[in-house]
Parts: structure tokens; C-alpha cells; sequence
């Protein structure tokens, strides 16, 4: 198994954002800054790698019945910690993003990733894959979240690139999360062909 291909699988020819247009709902939810963007994309990345892990390795034990009820288990215990965790050491973020983060445990993402890799991969290459497609939705989301912020504030990362006076609060708004992630997409197409 090529596990580098593995790892970059998820950042470019899979893209679950740009390619794929999985996840659409934190995608549109969460991006009004690049921090919350940011912040959203690193959240899933931590429960995908590590759902990844323990699914792959426990894959035998489960019965093919109860297999996707055992994978939303694991996946729901995983957010959980993750969701006292970041009440517990980033309050700021947990106010900011909200309910989104109990919505990691429906992310179409992780469990797809559950089922098409991790039930039939080794550990390693199920982390690798969990890293990868977490980095991939974490950087589409980061730019996603940067653009809108831009173009909407002046600013990214709270930054000041131009007066906000000169933003349109249409970006800032849901409207803007629609418009700039179909201007990407398209741009990454251009690109891509």
C-alpha cells in the first residue's frame, strides 16, 4: 500500500469539500472567519483520525449487523470528549462554533471514511487516511472561512488587509458562504484541468 498516496488522497484528488462536496453543512455553517473555519476543520480532523484508528482496529470484532450503530458510537464518543475538551480549554471556540460541534457525529465525512476505509484497512494507513482528508477539510474550510472574512471584514485571521468599509456584509452573511464556495470550486477546477 502506498500510504503517501493515502495521506494526499484527501488533501487534492478527494478533496471531501472541493471535490467530493461532503460536510456541506459545517462547510456553509462555520466558515464566516477563517479562525472559526480554522477551528471547525481541526475539531473533525481530531475525530477522524482517531475514529479512523479505532474502528480499524476493531473492525473484526464487529458483527456486519450492528456494524454502522458500533461506527456512530464510537464516532459520538469521540466528539464528546472532543466537545468537553474544547469547553474545558477553548471556550472562546466552543462559543463560536456552537452546535456545529455536536454535529461532528453526523459529519458524512467520518462516517464514510469509517466505512469505505477504515473497515478495510490496517491502522496506520486508517490514520493516515483520517489525517489526510482531515487536512483537506481543514485547509477548504481555512480558505473558505479566509475569503469570506475578506471580503466581508477587510480582514483575515483578524488581520486588517483593507477597511472594512469597503466589505461587502453580504459575505459575512449565509448568502456569501454559498457564493465564494461555488467561486472556489470553480476556480479549483479551472486549476485542476
Amino acid at each position: 500500500m502506498n500510504y503517501l498516496k493515502v495521506l494526499f488522497n484527501g488533501i487534492v484528488k478527494e478533496n471531501p469539500t472541493f471535490v467530493l462536496l461532503l460536510g456541506m453543512c459545517p462547510t456553509l455553517g462555520t466558515t464566516s472567519s477563517a479562525l472559526n473555519g480554522m477551528s471547525m476543520g481541526l475539531a473533525t480532523m481530531a475525530v477522524l483520525i482517531v475514529s479512523n484508528f479505532i474502528i480499524s482496529c476493531i473492525k473484526s470484532l464487529i458483527p456486519d449487523m450492528v456494524r454502522i450503530p458500533a461506527f456512530i458510537v464510537v464516532i459520538a464518543s469521540l466528539v464528546t470528549i472532543l466537545q468537553m475538551f474544547i469547553k474545558a480549554y477553548a471556550p472562546e471556540v466552543d462559543k463560536s462554533l456552537g452546535l456545529f460541534i455536536p454535529l461532528i457525529v453526523v459529519n458524512c465525512i467520518i462516517l464514510g471514511r469509517a466505512e469505505a476505509f477504515a473497515a478495510k484497512n490496517n491502522p496506520f494507513a486508517s490514520i493516515l487516511d483520517g489525517l489526510g482528508m482531515g487536512l483537506g477539510f481543514t485547509i477548504a474550510l481555512t480558505l473558505l472561512g479566509g475569503v469570506r472574512e475578506l471580503l466581508g471584514t477587510g480582514k483575515v485571521f483578524g488581520f486588517e488587509c483593507f477597511s472594512e468599509n469597503y466589505g461587502a456584509l453580504v459575505f459575512v452573511l449565509a448568502p456569501g458562504a454559498f457564493i465564494a464556495l461555488g467561486y472556489l470550486i470553480a476556480i479549483i477546477n479551472k486549476i485542476k484541468k
